[in-house]
């Protein structure tokens, strides 16, 4: 069982337990190429039946077929016109501030007729590293959250209010205190929602080179130019460090660098469009 939990993401909880409750609309920013282990279990105990938005950021890396399935999936799971979702990317600013804030307006109308004087209020949550700053700065257009690479980015509760009078909350993305779900967690791992240091990184590359040997043969081939697929995950992971040149003296592979540039190459799409799960 992984956990990773700082003490500011203990203190972030609290502040979502106590704002929710006071939200019309929840927008809630998901992984697309990982939409179950990016979900939030205590946003779904906190939520109850307040209607959210589901986006899937970041789907121009992810897998399109599994990406429309994944749509399908989490509107029908959810309460008949409770929970919309989209797919987004950072390549189409206006089309995605567009569509986001047309299904909030169409699952935040009761609140509005309830409440017409006062603006309607939307809180954006998600996991760490996963789009959901990029998303705010994309609906307020401007810069007013913190991006980086690097998971518990944003640390503070902020309100920006957009043009149109919406009152929008940007939380700090906080994961569950226990990682039950081993294949979830290193899902996470693999895309940067968990710090390096969290899970062995060779491990965490092993899981990521056993799924893609799997499912996407002919792009781990393409991208490391292999006439012929290795048979096992290490053995992938051996043969990508003789290519990358990560080898110590005497000819020794460097697995840690051979993971390191999987994980690159998977995080930054040069693998090419993946999805680590099915719905």
């Amino acid at each position: 069982m992984i956990q990773w939990y700082p003490g500011h993401m203990a203190r972030a909880r609290k502040a979502l337990a106590a704002s929710i409750p006071q939200q019309d609309v929840l927008v809630e920013v998901l992984d697309a190429r990982a939409p179950r282990a990016s979900e939030n279990p205590i946003v779904a105990e906190l939520r109850g039946d307040k209607p959210c938005v589901k986006v899937l950021a970041k789907s121009d890396l992810a897998d399109k077929e599994l990406t429309r399935a994944w749509l399908l999936h989490l509107e029908e799971r959810g309460a008949p016109g409770n929970v919309l979702a989209m797919a987004s990317t950072t390549r189409r600013a206006d089309d995605t501030k567009g569509r986001v804030l047309e299904l909030v307006k169409r699952l935040g109308a009761t609140a509005s007729k309830a409440r017409p004087a006062r603006a309607t209020r939307v809180m954006v949550v998600g996991v760490p590293n996963v789009g959901k700053s990029t998303l705010i700065n994309i609906l307020a257009g401007r810069r007013v959250a913190k991006v980086g690479d690097e998971p518990a980015v944003t640390r503070a509760v902020q309100v920006v209010t957009l043009e149109n009078g919406i009152a929008l909350s940007d939380n700090p993305g906080i994961l569950w205190p226990k990682l039950e779900d081993q294949n979830a967690a290193y899902r996470l791992a693999l895309l940067g929602s968990l710090p390096d240091t969290a899970i062995d990184f060779e491990d965490v590359a092993h899981f990521g080179a056993a799924y893609l040997l799997a499912r996407y043969p002919m792009l781990v081939a393409a991208r490391y130019h292999l006439a012929a697929l290795p048979e096992t995950p290490t053995a992938l992971l051996l043969e990508i460090g003789r290519r990358r040149g990560a080898i110590r003296a005497g000819g020794v592979i460097d697995l840690h660098k051979a993971a390191d540039h999987l994980i690159h190459d998977l995080r930054s799409g040069a693998l090419g469009a993946i999805t680590l799960e099915e719905p």
